[in-house]
């Protein structure tokens, strides 16, 4: 099972820079042996007890849950966790150890092997003091959020419910748009380069209810919001570019921008946007060529740009020659006047991007970019070269979806639907003695535990319950007592009270 929003290699690296202290040691090996304590063996199963060990073990050292350099339980303590006989474990450590998953210490125990040593950095450039590694977890987060694990909600996934979405009127819209020869006219030609034309006309217009005026031709199709901003990036930027980031973020944006050899600028991101002191001084000192946001319900706090910060962002861009590019992916989960950096600027230094993962089915993968007209031509270009052009089919089931009123209806409907779930959750979380870090709106509560959440994250796991912890959010990871939930999928009392039970543990309630 791919195992995403976790990971807690950062952690024990940092502790095992000091090995010699016992009182760390001590405290490092608590936590693994409470971490595997959850490790539930199937008595009856097709798997042996053996094999159900050793693959508990090699699923957590390949997803790196258990860093290079952690100890395993002794054979003994091991057998006594799991309920099992000493010969057990024993077989099960020495199939790691054929693997080469773990290595023998000579009177020291079994211990999880190295990785190959990375590269070292080049003499002739050291590494920029802004920039954070890529998360190494990044594209097993995506496979989490590709793959929910069990059937009911997981308060750590980024989507709506599936039972949320109204389908048959989408579905009505495929099937309208490929009667007869049409579907033969589709699927047998590319479709245009910068997107089917009826879906840009009717994109324009539904931005238009948010103030941001254009023309179609202003507009390209893309497969979802992250095609979108990929697109932007390689057009705009070059490998060892400085970008601007908002801090907390989304952690495969960090990613994607490492991947491409960006110089990441991690700005604090306040209740009414950027912090522009930490701002302002990144700019003068390092010169950036773009600032990466999302004006309104920003992932993970659903805060969103006060019209003050958004004047001020926009005179720093003037004043310093860059892009700012904006992800609007929540849009239609916020009021339309929300502030936002393109309707400001009415599409000068900004560039859109927007989608409808959030709202509908996201494996339809429908999103756009808005650019100013003198860089559209360049955009179309990078789009081209990859992903050639999008599905027609999908677009023009989108544009009927748009132009019948579909969306507006459902957007309200979900918004109801989602403040009644905000005020459950608010009173659970409340309950469980967390505290909202910022207020609760939008889709996603950030709040404070008061513990360490990558050290919950895998009890959690293991009772059943998918988490994002706080550090996942960071453009520099370090550890958090901060966590993203999603409202529509926090709804179940039994998350909170296996929480409240591990802050009781701890001797937080």
């Amino acid at each position: 099972m791919d195992i995403p929003f976790f990971m807690m290699e950062t952690h024990f690296k940092a502790h095992n820079q000091y090995t010699t202290n016992t009182n760390i040691r001590s405290t490092i090996q608590s936590v693994l042996a409470t971490q595997l304590a959850h490790m539930s063996l199937i008595r009856h199963s097709r798997q042996t007890l053996t094999e159900q060990l050793v693959q508990r073990f090699a699923d957590r050292i390949r997803q790196r849950l258990l860093p290079a350099g952690a100890k395993l339980p002794s054979v003994r303590e091991c057998a006594q966790t799991h309920g099992v006989s000493p010969y057990t474990v024993v077989a099960a450590y020495d199939q790691l150890l054929a693997q080469g998953l773990i290595e023998s210490k000579r009177q020291r125990g079994f211990y999880v092997r190295g990785q190959d040593p990375a590269p070292a950095p080049s003499r002739q450039k050291p590494p920029h003091p802004f920039r954070p590694m890529a998360p190494l977890d990044a594209t097993t987060l995506i496979k989490g959020m590709l793959h929910e694990p069990g059937h009911r909600p997981m308060p750590g996934l980024g989507t709506l419910p599936p039972d949320w979405i109204d389908t048959a009127p989408l579905a009505a819209a495929l099937r309208k748009v490929t009667q007869g020869s049409a579907l033969q006219d589709l699927a047998l030609h590319y479709g245009e380069p910068r997107g089917d034309r009826r879906f840009r006309q009717a994109l324009s217009m539904k931005l238009a209810e948010y103030g941001l005026l254009l023309d179609a031709d202003q507009l390209i199709t893309t497969v979802g919001a992250t095609h979108g901003l990929d697109i932007v990036s390689r057009t705009l930027l070059q490998p060892g570019d400085a970008v601007l980031v908002d801090d907390p973020g989304w952690t495969v944006e960090f990613a994607r921008l490492a991947q491409l050899g960006m110089h990441i600028l991690p700005v604090p991101r306040t209740p009414a946007g950027p912090d522009l002191e930490v701002m302002t001084d990144l700019i003068r000192r390092h010169h950036p060529k773009l600032y990466v946001t999302v004006s309104v319900l920003h992932n993970p706090t659903s805060t969103s740009l006060s019209p003050g910060h958004a004047h001020q962002v926009l005179k720093l861009a003037e004043a310093h020659d860059f892009y700012i590019l904006e992800d609007d992916v929540y849009a239609h989960l916020a009021p339309p006047y929300a502030t936002r950096l393109s309707v400001l600027d009415s599409l000068k230094r900004t560039v859109y991007v927007g989608s409808f993962s959030k709202i509908l089915a996201p494996g339809w993968r429908a999103g756009y970019i808005a650019a100013p007209t003198d860089l559209v031509e360049r955009l179309v270009n990078t789009k081209l070269l990859s992903s050639l052009t999008t599905p027609a089919m999908i677009e023009q089931a989108m544009a009927l979806y748009l132009e019948q009123g579909h969306l507006r209806r459902h957007s309200e409907r979900v918004q109801t639907r989602l403040a009644a779930a905000r005020q459950r959750c608010v009173a659970l979380a409340e309950q469980a003695g967390c505290a909202f870090i910022t207020p609760p709106q939008g889709l996603f509560g950030w709040i404070d535990v008061g513990l360490d959440t990558e050290r919950l994250a895998l009890p959690l796991l293991d009772a059943g319950w998918l988490i994002a912890p706080g550090a996942l959010f960071h453009g520099q990871r370090r550890p958090t007592t901060s966590m993203r939930i999603n409202y529509a999928c926090a709804q179940d009392a039994k998350f909170w009270r296996a929480l409240a039970t591990l802050r009781q543990r701890e001797g937080l309630a």
